[in-house]
C-alpha cells in the first residue's frame, strides 16, 4: 500500500436511476453495481480499491440510496458500517456530500474531504494518486479544488473547467485558478475549447477542508447547511430516523457543481490541478465499448463470448444467456437481458434515456 494522504477522508455518492445503459441497468440495480469491463468487479469495486491505497478502508465512505445499501455492503464487505449511509431519497449530489462531509466534520475537524463517483473508470493509478495528492494540497490551502481532466477529444457529453492563472501552491505545483465551469458545449464549442488547451472535463471530482466546504454551502445554501447540521447532530442519538425522514424532503435538490463549485469559482475559490490519467464516467454504450477496448469494424461482446458470432460486422454485444449474430451492420448495440432487448447504435446510445421514459409512460414499471 502507498503512503495515505494525511487527513484525507474519501466521500463516495453512489447513486443513478439506471437509465443510461438501460436494460443492463435498472432503478434497481444502477450502474455502479454493474460489472462493465469483464473483470468481475464492479464499478464501484474498482473505486474503492483505487481510493484504499490513498486513505485506507478506515478512509473510504459511501453515501447510497436505501434501496442499494444492502448491495453496497455485500459488494465492500471491508466498508465500515458507520461509513456507509443511506439517503432516504434522491437529492442530487450537494446534500449526499454535505451530510457525509458533516458526519466527517464531526469526527475529524481538520478533515480534507475528496468526493469521487461510484460509476466512473480510471486507468493510471499513479497519475490518479498524484492529481489527488496535488488537489489536497490545494484544498488545505482553503481552496475547493477539482480534478480537471485532459480533453483526447472535443466532447459534447461533458462540461468543462476553464483553467486560469498558476496558484504556486507548496506540494501542488499544476494548480491553477478556476475562471469557470461551463456546460456541456456544441461540437464547434468543445473543439475550441480543446485546441486552446485552457479547458478540461469536468469529472466531478471535488476536494475541500471539511470546514471551507461547510462554510461555502453555508452562504450558498444556507437551509441546507442548517437542515445537514440538524440531522447530523442528531445522528449518533436516538432522534437520527425520525430527524432525517422529517428534513431530508426539504433540502434543495441541486448538484455540488451548482450549489458550490460555480459560484466559489466567481470569487476566485476554486482551484483546479490536472488529471493527465484515462477516465471516462461509462454513460452510455458507445463508452462502454470503449473501455472494453472496441477496435473499427470488431464486434466487442461483454458477456459470454462464446454466444456471438458476426460477419462484417463492428459494434458492441451485451449478452450472457442466448446466442446472438449479426451480419453486415455496424456500429450497432445489442444488448439482451431476460426481459429486455436492446437494439440501437453506439451513435444513439446518448438516447437510451428516452426509451426507459417511453417505457415508464406505458405503465411497464417492471422494466424501468
Amino acid at each position: 500500500m502507498s503512503e495515505l494522504v494525511p487527513s484525507l477522508q474519501a466521500i463516495v455518492p453512489a447513486g443513478g436511476a439506471g437509465t443510461r445503459l438501460w436494460p443492463v441497468s435498472r432503478r434497481s440495480r444502477p450502474k455502479f453495481l454493474l460489472d462493465l469491463t469483464g473483470s468481475g468487479r464492479s464499478l464501484l469495486q474498482h473505486t474503492y480499491d483505487r481510493l484504499v491505497p490513498l486513505v485506507g478502508p478506515a478512509g473510504v465512505n459511501v453515501v447510497t440510496g436505501v434501496h442499494h445499501r444492502d448491495a453496497v455492503a455485500a459488494q465492500l464487505p471491508d466498508l465500515r458500517a458507520e461509513n456507509l449511509i443511506a439517503e432516504p431519497s434522491p437529492r442530487d449530489s450537494m446534500p449526499a456530500i454535505g451530510l457525509m462531509t458533516a458526519l466527517i466534520a464531526r469526527r475529524d475537524p481538520d478533515a480534507v474531504v475528496a468526493s469521487f463517483a461510484a460509476d466512473h473508470l480510471v486507468e493510471g493509478e499513479e497519475e490518479f494518486a498524484d492529481a489527488v495528492r496535488q488537489a489536497t494540497a490545494a484544498a488545505q490551502s482553503g481552496y475547493v479544488t477539482t480534478i480537471g481532466i485532459t480533453p483526447t477529444a472535443p466532447s459534447t457529453a461533458y462540461g468543462y473547467v476553464e483553467a486560469g492563472a498558476p496558484l504556486g501552491l507548496s506540494g501542488a505545483p499544476d494548480a491553477t485558478a478556476v475562471s469557470r465551469f461551463v456546460e456541456k458545449p456544441d461540437a464547434d464549442t468543445a473543439r475550441s475549447y480543446v485546441e486552446s488547451d485552457a479547458f478540461r472535463w469536468n469529472a466531478g471530482m471535488f476536494v475541500a477542508r471539511a470546514d471551507v466546504l461547510l462554510r461555502h454551502l453555508g452562504e450558498q445554501q444556507p437551509r441546507m447547511r442548517e437542515g445537514l447540521d440538524a440531522i447530523a447532530d442528531a445522528w449518533d442519538g436516538p432522534e437520527r430516523a425520525t430527524t432525517l425522514k422529517r428534513l431530508w424532503p426539504t433540502l434543495t435538490r441541486i448538484a455540488i457543481d451548482h450549489a458550490v463549485a460555480e459560484p466559489v469559482a466567481t470569487a476566485g475559490g476554486v482551484a483546479t490541478v490536472p488529471g493527465t490519467f484515462k477516465w471516462t464516467d461509462v454513460g452510455d454504450f458507445a463508452a462502454v465499448a470503449e473501455a472494453l477496448g472496441a477496435q473499427p469494424g470488431e464486434i466487442t461482446v461483454l458477456g459470454d463470448p462464446a454466444l456471438v458470432e458476426s460477419v462484417r460486422s463492428g459494434g458492441l454485444i451485451v449478452t450472457d444467456r442466448r446466442t446472438v449474430s449479426v451480419l453486415g451492420v455496424d456500429d450497432i448495440v445489442v444488448v439482451d437481458t431476460p426481459d429486455a432487448l436492446l437494439v440501437t447504435t453506439t451513435t444513439h446510445a446518448q438516447q437510451v434515456k428516452e426509451l426507459v421514459a417511453r417505457w415508464r409512460d406505458a405503465g411497464r414499471d417492471d422494466l424501468v
